[in-house]
């Protein structure tokens, strides 16, 4: 099992300073990542858990920020956060379908 940290990987999401710290508070060591940080080089920190962060893009969007295939099968637990879940479903083969409502940021009532 690694023992490595937990890699937070930053799409954009104006929370993901909080994931990082919110999993330091269950005391376990985490890092934030850009998510253009080749894949190879997450793997080498051997990192226990890698979250995918929300953001504001569409995985449909030209130049959408995404993330090398490979990370899914490194035999690390992988968390999808809003963007970062559409992301793995997206680069997994699954379907991504736009919701009637865009929302990013404070949800409107």
């Amino acid at each position: 099992m690694a023992t490595g940290p937990v890699l937070v990987v930053d799409f954009g999401a104006q929370y993901a300073q909080l994931i990082a710290r919110r999993v330091r508070e269950a005391n376990v060591y985490s890092e934030l990542v850009p998510h253009s940080m080749p894949v190879d080089e997450m793997l080498a920190k051997n990192p226990s858990a890698i979250i995918l962060s929300g953001g504001p893009a569409s995985v449909y969007e030209p130049g959408a920020p995404t993330i090398d295939k490979k990370v899914f099968d490194a035999n690390v637990p992988v968390l999808g956060i809003c963007y970062g879940f559409q992301v793995m479903a997206h680069e997994l083969g699954g379907d991504v379908d736009k919701a009637a409502l865009g929302e990013y940021g404070k949800p409107k009532p």
